[in-house]
């Protein structure tokens, strides 16, 4: 039988606003990364987010980014291992309140933007994040890109594991991510982005942009709610995989 839980990130909004294609994208999904501030959200906007993942039953994660919101997060920084660990400590904490305020469980923790690129390559910096994370709280899953240094730390550490795979953007032959600012970055076609995703869970592997096979594990695939037809993308990837028999499942209750 082949499982995949769906995770999302969530809360990059602020409390002004609402939580806009988050709620009904809350309803496909089966994790929620719940933004802690840094890079996006607000204490608002994460006690909402938090709350309505409560009321729907699916798993949340912290999902602590660079203290840089202007960037959104995606600008890298030169960060020493003991800021990492510092900046990851903090935002697990104040979304742990959260959580905790509305009887909730914490599932997991998976890094934002440029800080998870760096520590998919960045072993010390992984080292790190995966420190924070079992120091806080043993029992929590460590998202991390499949193959990358973050799931290798927290393997090493004890914590247990899940590799992540992206559903809307392509590869590098080392494992990588095509950076953002390429072209060739984001997956635009919905039916493309789904046959790479079951892919990537039935036979373990990955084109990438050189076209070689890439190996690949896939335990959980993100797909972004901030795009122009997210909620659409949403519904059409958790549908196709039903059918191709591909059960989906929060990562946690596997």
């Amino acid at each position: 039988m082949y499982r995949l839980d769906i995770n999302c990130d969530m809360g990059e909004s602020f409390g002004a606003y609402t939580l806009g294609t988050d709620t009904e994208i809350l309803d496909i999904v089966t994790s929620a990364n719940v933004a802690c501030g840094f890079h996006a959200g607000d204490p608002a906007t994460m006690r909402k987010t938090v709350a309505m993942a409560v009321e729907k039953g699916v798993a949340i994660g912290a999902h602590p980014g660079l203290p840089d919101l202007v960037g959104f997060g995606r600008r890298n920084m030169d960060i020493s291992a003991q800021e990492a660990y510092d900046m990851v400590v903090y935002q697990i904490g104040a979304l742990y309140g959260f959580v905790k305020s509305v009887g909730g469980q914490m599932q997991h923790v998976k890094a934002h933007g440029a800080l998870y690129n760096m520590a998919s390559v960045n072993s010390t910096l992984a080292d790190a994040i995966a420190k924070a994370v079992y120091e806080v709280d043993p029992s929590l899953i460590l998202f991390g890109l499949s193959g990358g240094e973050l799931v290798k730390a927290g393997d090493k550490i004890g914590l247990r594991t899940a590799s992540e795979v992206f559903a809307d953007r392509t590869y590098q032959q080392d494992g990588t991510l095509t950076p953002r600012k390429q072209k060739d970055a984001l997956i635009q076609d919905s039916k493309d982005s789904v046959a790479q995703v079951i892919r990537m869970v039935k036979e373990g592997k990955v084109m990438s942009q050189q076209g070689v096979d890439v190996q690949i594990r896939a335990d959980t695939v993100c797909i972004h709610g901030d795009g122009a037809h997210a909620l659409e993308f949403a519904r059409e990837i958790r549908s196709e995989l039903t059918k191709s028999g591909i059960e989906v499942a929060a990562i946690g209750r596997n």
